[in-house]
C-alpha cells in the first residue's frame, strides 16, 4: 500500500510540473465543453484540407457498416461538393441527410477519411468506460446511444481564411483554378442545422460533441515562414505562427460559438487538431496552450504514406498523402483523445526543457510524457540518422544546432535518469541525453530540433539488372552487397520507402522502393524506372540514403489505451501489418529551435 502510494505521489509530481511548466502562461479557464452526454445523437465536425478529405486514401479499408451505430449523412461525410450548390448549402435536397451507417466511400481520388476510426473507436471505449464505472445508468452498447455523426466541408490545398467564415477563396485576387465556389464554413452550419431537424423528426435529441481541425500545410511559406493568404507575402517564421495560432484560436471559438447557436448547447465546444507538417504544426501547439479548449493530439508521422495507396490505373499517390490505414488510424488517435479530453487527462508528447551539463558534453532534454516511461523505438519506426564527419547531423530524431544553423555532430541518444522521489522510489525516465563527439564550444547559443526523414546509409550501389514488370511497368533493381534485412525491417514492415544518392553531396535523385529482394548475401532494392525523380538515374558507385516520406523521430511514450483489436491494419497490398491492431502510442510532436539553457 506505502509503495502504490508513494508511486502516485511521484507521478502526480510529475505530472503537475510538467502542466505548470508548459500552462504558465496560459490565462484561459479549463474547457467548458457542455456537449450533453445524454444526446442520442452527437456530431463530430470536421474541417481542414486534403488529408480531412481522404485525399488518395485508396484503396478503402472500411467499406461496409462497422456496427459500431455510428451515422453520416445519406450524401456522404464530405458534404460540401464542388458544382453541388457549394455556395448555397441551404439549396441541397433533404433527402441527402437522412442518417445512414457510417463507412468510407470513393469519390474520384478522395477515399478513406479519419471518420469511421475517429467515430468507432471513440464509441468502443464508451462501451469499455460504462461497463466499468456505470454509476447507475445503462451500460451503453453498439447499438444504443450515443450515436456519433461525422461531417466534414473542407476541400484540399484550402488555407485558414478560406476555411472560414470570411470565405476568402471567393476573393477576386484568388487563382483562377482555386475559386470553386466557396461556402465551406457556411456548408458546415448548414450540416448542423440539418442534422438537428433530422434527429428532431426521428424523436432524438442532437449535440456537437468536437469540432475537428486538420489544416495548415497550405499556410506554410517557402522559407518556413506562414503566409496568411495567396497574395500576402510571407510572415517570418516568428510573427507566422503567432499569426496562425491567433487565427485558429479565433476560429474554433467563432465556429463553437455558431454552431451552439443551432444545436442550443451552452459553453464552448472543444477542438481537437493532429499537428501538420511544416510551421503550422507548432502554430497549432502554441494554439493549444493558449487556448485549452484546443487539444492537440500529436503528430501523425508514424502512419504510412499514401505512396503506398493505389487507384485505378497504376497511379500511387502523393507522399504528402495518408494511406487508407493512415486515415483510419489517425482517426483511432483522435477517438482516443476524445474519450479522454471531458476528465482533461490528454497531453501530447512534448519538450519541456534542454540543459547542457557542466562538461558540455551532453544536453538533458526533459519532456512531459502522458503515460510514461519514454522509447526510443527503432523496431516499429527505422532508427532515424544522418550521418557526418565525426558523429551523426540528426539522430534518433534530434539535431542540435548553434546560432548560425551548423550541426553538432552526436554520437549518441539514451534515456534519462529515473526521477526520484525519495531513495527507494522513483518513476520511470521521462527525459533523454543528447551526447556529443566533443564538448560543445562556450560563447555560443544552441537550439533543438525534432525530425528528419533520412533512415541510415545503405552502402554503394554494387550493379543493376533489369526487374519483372509489374502491371505494365518495367522495373529495375539496384543490387547492394550484404544482407540488410534486420535494418530495412521497419521499412518493410511499413511498405513503400525512398533511397535517395548522395554522389554530388546533396541527393540529385530518389525513387520509391516497392518490393526487397534477399539473394545469396545480398540486397536488391526493386522500383519502377517512370518513378525516377525528374527522369534522373541512379549510378553505380553511389551511395543510397534510405528515406521515410514524413520527417520523423523515434520518441513515443508507452501509452497503449484506446488499441483495440477491433482497429486493425486492412490493406495487405503493401508492408506487412495486415490484421495487426493500430498502436496507440503518443509519439513526441515534431519541434525546432527549442532553447537549451546552460
Amino acid at each position: 500500500m506505502r509503495l502504490a502510494l508513494h508511486c502516485f505521489l511521484a507521478l502526480a509530481i510529475i505530472t503537475i510540473a510538467a502542466c505548470t511548466s508548459v500552462h504558465a502562461q496560459s490565462p484561459t479557464p479549463p474547457r467548458t465543453d457542455q456537449a450533453k452526454p445524454h444526446a442520442t445523437i452527437q456530431g463530430l465536425w470536421m474541417m481542414g484540407q486534403s488529408l480531412c478529405e481522404g485525399a488518395e486514401s485508396l484503396p478503402l479499408v472500411t467499406t461496409k457498416d462497422t456496427g459500431w451505430g455510428n451515422y453520416s449523412f445519406a450524401r456522404g461525410v464530405r458534404t460540401w461538393k464542388y458544382g453541388d450548390n457549394a455556395a448555397t448549402p441551404e439549396k441541397r435536397p433533404d433527402e441527402q441527410f437522412a442518417f445512414v451507417p457510417l463507412k468510407a466511400t470513393v469519390e474520384g481520388g478522395l477515399g478513406e477519411t479519419i471518420a469511421n476510426g475517429m467515430a468507432d473507436t471513440l464509441k468502443e471505449l464508451l462501451i469499455v468506460e460504462s461497463s466499468i464505472h456505470g454509476r447507475g445508468f445503462p451500460p451503453i452498447t453498439r447499438n444504443s446511444a450515443p450515436h456519433f455523426l461525422v461531417s466534414y466541408a473542407g476541400q484540399g490545398g484550402r488555407q485558414i481564411q478560406e476555411l472560414a467564415k470570411a470565405d476568402l477563396s471567393t476573393d477576386p485576387r484568388t487563382p483562377e483554378n482555386r475559386q470553386h465556389g466557396g461556402g465551406y464554413y457556411k456548408t458546415s452550419l448548414d450540416d448542423a442545422r440539418r442534422a438537428v431537424k433530422q434527429a428532431a423528426a426521428m424523436g432524438e435529441k442532437f449535440s456537437i460533441r468536437a469540432l475537428c481541425w486538420m489544416q495548415g500545410e497550405a499556410n506554410g511559406g517557402p522559407t518556413g515562414g506562414i503566409k496568411p493568404t495567396r497574395w500576402d507575402e510571407e510572415l517570418p517564421r516568428a510573427q507566422g505562427l503567432e499569426w496562425y495560432r491567433d487565427q485558429l484560436i479565433a476560429y474554433r471559438k467563432q465556429w463553437s460559438d455558431d454552431l451552439r447557436s443551432i444545436t442550443g448547447q451552452t459553453g464552448q465546444i472543444y477542438m481537437l487538431t493532429y499537428q501538420t507538417l511544416g510551421p503550422a504544426g507548432e502554430a497549432q501547439l502554441m494554439a493549444s496552450d493558449k487556448d485549452l479548449n484546443i487539444i492537440m493530439v500529436g503528430p501523425h508521422y508514424a502512419m504510412p504514406s499514401a505512396i503506398n495507396s493505389r487507384r485505378t490505373g497504376g497511379i500511387y499517390g502523393d507522399p504528402i498523402h495518408l494511406s487508407a490505414d493512415a486515415e483510419r488510424w489517425l482517426g483511432a488517435q483522435m477517438g482516443k483523445v476524445l474519450s479522454h479530453t471531458l476528465s482533461g487527462l490528454w497531453k501530447p508528447l512534448r519538450p519541456n526543457k534542454a540543459q547542457l551539463d557542466a562538461t558540455r558534453s551532453s544536453i538533458l532534454l526533459d519532456f512531459v510524457v502522458p503515460v510514461p516511461p519514454l522509447v526510443l523505438d527503432e523496431t516499429f519506426l527505422p532508427r532515424q540518422e544522418n550521418a557526418m564527419s565525426g558523429g551523426y547531423a540528426s539522430l534518433y530524431g534530434f539535431q542540435v544546432r548553434d546560432e548560425k544553423g551548423v550541426a553538432q555532430p552526436l554520437t549518441a541518444v539514451e534515456l534519462g535518469p529515473p526521477f526520484v522521489l525519495q531513495p527507494g522510489f522513483a518513476s520511470p525516465p521521462t527525459s533523454i541525453r543528447l551526447h556529443f563527439a566533443s564538448p560543445l564550444p562556450a560563447g555560443e547559443k544552441y537550439v533543438i530540433n525534432y525530425g528528419h526523414p533520412n533512415a541510415g546509409e545503405l552502402g554503394a550501389i554494387a550493379a543493376f539488372r533489369n526487374g519483372p514488370v509489374v502491371e505494365g511497368q518495367p522495373t529495375m533493381e539496384m543490387i547492394l552487397e550484404g544482407d540488410l534485412s534486420k535494418k530495412l525491417k521497419p521499412l518493410t514492415d511499413e511498405g513503400a520507402f525512398y533511397v535517395s544518392n548522395t554522389a554530388t553531396g546533396r541527393a540529385n535523385t530518389r525513387v520509391p522502393i516497392r518490393k526487397v529482394i534477399f539473394e545469396n548475401g545480398d540486397t536488391f532494392l526493386q522500383f519502377e524506372v517512370r518513378e525516377l525523380r525528374n527522369g534522373v538515374a541512379f549510378n553505380a558507385g553511389q551511395t543510397v540514403v534510405a528515406q521515410r516520406p514524413f520527417t520523423y523521430g523515434n520518441l513515443r511514450d508507452s501509452d497503449t489505451r484506446g488499441s483495440s483489436p477491433s482497429q486493425v491494419f486492412g490493406d495487405s497490398g503493401y508492408g506487412t501489418r495486415a490484421g495487426q491492431p493500430y498502436p496507440a502510442w503518443n509519439w513526441c510532436v515534431l519541434f525546432s529551435r527549442f532553447p537549451v539553457s546552460e
